[in-house]
Protein backbone atom coordinates (compact mmCIF):
# COMPACT_ATOMS: atom_id res chain seq x y z
CA UNK A 1 0.00 0.00 0.00
CA UNK A 2 1.68 3.35 -1.07
CA UNK A 3 -0.63 5.51 0.66
CA UNK A 4 -0.97 3.87 4.49
CA UNK A 5 -3.78 4.94 6.48
CA UNK A 6 -5.47 6.60 3.88
CA UNK A 7 -8.80 5.32 2.72
CA UNK A 8 -10.42 5.32 -0.88
CA UNK A 9 -13.65 7.19 -1.63
CA UNK A 10 -15.96 5.92 -4.00
CA UNK A 11 -16.64 8.39 -6.13
CA UNK A 12 -19.99 9.92 -5.77
CA UNK A 13 -22.04 10.46 -9.06
CA UNK A 14 -21.46 14.15 -10.69
CA UNK A 15 -24.80 15.41 -10.98
CA UNK A 16 -25.80 18.48 -12.76
CA UNK A 17 -28.73 20.50 -12.62
CA UNK A 18 -29.57 21.58 -15.99
CA UNK A 19 -31.63 24.74 -17.12
CA UNK A 20 -35.29 24.63 -16.92
CA UNK A 21 -36.82 24.71 -20.23
CA UNK A 22 -40.75 25.92 -21.07
CA UNK A 23 -42.79 23.72 -23.28
CA UNK A 24 -44.97 25.97 -24.03
CA UNK A 25 -44.82 29.92 -24.05
CA UNK A 26 -48.34 31.68 -24.89
CA UNK A 27 -49.85 35.54 -24.25
CA UNK A 28 -52.97 35.19 -22.93
CA UNK A 29 -54.39 38.50 -22.14
CA UNK A 30 -52.09 40.52 -19.83
CA UNK A 31 -49.94 37.95 -18.48
CA UNK A 32 -48.02 35.70 -20.24
CA UNK A 33 -48.80 31.74 -19.69
CA UNK A 34 -45.45 29.12 -19.24
CA UNK A 35 -45.68 25.43 -19.36
CA UNK A 36 -42.17 24.61 -17.59
CA UNK A 37 -40.72 20.89 -18.53
CA UNK A 38 -41.55 19.78 -14.68
CA UNK A 39 -45.16 20.00 -15.11
CA UNK A 40 -45.29 23.27 -13.29
CA UNK A 41 -47.25 26.33 -14.66
CA UNK A 42 -46.13 29.91 -14.35
CA UNK A 43 -48.12 33.36 -15.16
CA UNK A 44 -46.47 36.84 -15.43
CA UNK A 45 -48.28 40.26 -16.12
CA UNK A 46 -47.01 41.74 -19.17
CA UNK A 47 -46.04 44.60 -17.05
CA UNK A 48 -44.09 42.76 -14.49
CA UNK A 49 -42.26 41.38 -17.53
CA UNK A 50 -41.63 44.36 -18.95
CA UNK A 51 -40.32 46.12 -15.55
CA UNK A 52 -37.76 43.66 -15.47
CA UNK A 53 -36.27 43.91 -18.28
CA UNK A 54 -33.12 42.76 -18.38
CA UNK A 55 -31.80 45.03 -21.50
CA UNK A 56 -28.96 47.35 -20.91
CA UNK A 57 -31.24 50.88 -21.40
CA UNK A 58 -33.42 49.37 -18.59
CA UNK A 59 -31.38 47.84 -16.37
CA UNK A 60 -27.67 49.52 -16.76
CA UNK A 61 -24.83 48.04 -17.34
CA UNK A 62 -21.50 47.58 -15.19
CA UNK A 63 -18.53 48.48 -16.12
CA UNK A 64 -14.98 46.66 -15.33
CA UNK A 65 -14.67 48.08 -11.92
CA UNK A 66 -18.10 47.76 -11.06
CA UNK A 67 -19.90 50.98 -11.18
CA UNK A 68 -23.43 50.81 -12.51
CA UNK A 69 -24.58 52.95 -15.79
CA UNK A 70 -27.95 53.79 -15.90
CA UNK A 71 -30.16 55.57 -17.72
CA UNK A 72 -32.89 58.08 -15.52
CA UNK A 73 -36.05 56.50 -14.68
CA UNK A 74 -38.71 57.12 -16.65
CA UNK A 75 -42.52 56.78 -16.95
CA UNK A 76 -43.44 53.92 -19.16
CA UNK A 77 -47.11 54.51 -21.36
CA UNK A 78 -49.40 51.75 -21.77
CA UNK A 79 -48.42 50.53 -24.53
CA UNK A 80 -45.03 49.79 -22.69
CA UNK A 81 -46.87 46.58 -21.33
CA UNK A 82 -48.60 45.75 -24.83
CA UNK A 83 -46.80 42.36 -26.58
CA UNK A 84 -46.50 42.75 -30.24
CA UNK A 85 -44.51 39.65 -30.43
CA UNK A 86 -42.20 36.56 -28.97
CA UNK A 87 -39.12 35.60 -30.41
CA UNK A 88 -37.67 32.10 -29.14
CA UNK A 89 -33.86 32.67 -29.21
CA UNK A 90 -31.90 29.26 -29.55
CA UNK A 91 -32.75 26.78 -26.96
CA UNK A 92 -32.13 29.21 -23.89
CA UNK A 93 -34.28 32.31 -23.75
CA UNK A 94 -36.86 34.67 -25.02
CA UNK A 95 -36.85 37.99 -26.74
CA UNK A 96 -40.38 39.95 -26.72
CA UNK A 97 -41.48 43.33 -28.77
CA UNK A 98 -43.81 45.65 -27.23
CA UNK A 99 -46.09 48.05 -28.92
CA UNK A 100 -43.79 50.58 -27.83
CA UNK A 101 -41.20 49.42 -29.98
CA UNK A 102 -38.94 48.21 -27.56
CA UNK A 103 -37.15 45.33 -28.52
CA UNK A 104 -33.34 44.30 -26.71
CA UNK A 105 -34.38 42.38 -23.71
CA UNK A 106 -33.43 38.94 -23.82
CA UNK A 107 -35.13 36.91 -21.14
CA UNK A 108 -32.92 33.57 -20.25
CA UNK A 109 -35.34 30.99 -19.26
CA UNK A 110 -33.33 30.98 -15.63
CA UNK A 111 -34.25 34.63 -15.65
CA UNK A 112 -38.03 34.22 -16.90
CA UNK A 113 -38.49 31.36 -14.08
CA UNK A 114 -36.87 33.71 -11.36
CA UNK A 115 -39.18 36.49 -12.62
CA UNK A 116 -42.46 34.33 -12.74
CA UNK A 117 -41.76 32.79 -9.06
CA UNK A 118 -40.57 36.19 -7.15
CA UNK A 119 -43.61 37.14 -4.94
CA UNK A 120 -45.09 40.71 -5.16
Amino acid sequence: MPFAGIKRRTALPLRLTLPMRPLDIQPIGQELAIKWEDGSESFVSLEKLRRHCPCAGCKGEVDIMGNLYKNPGRPLPAQSFQLRGLMRIGTYAIQPTWADGHASGIYSFDYLREIAEETE
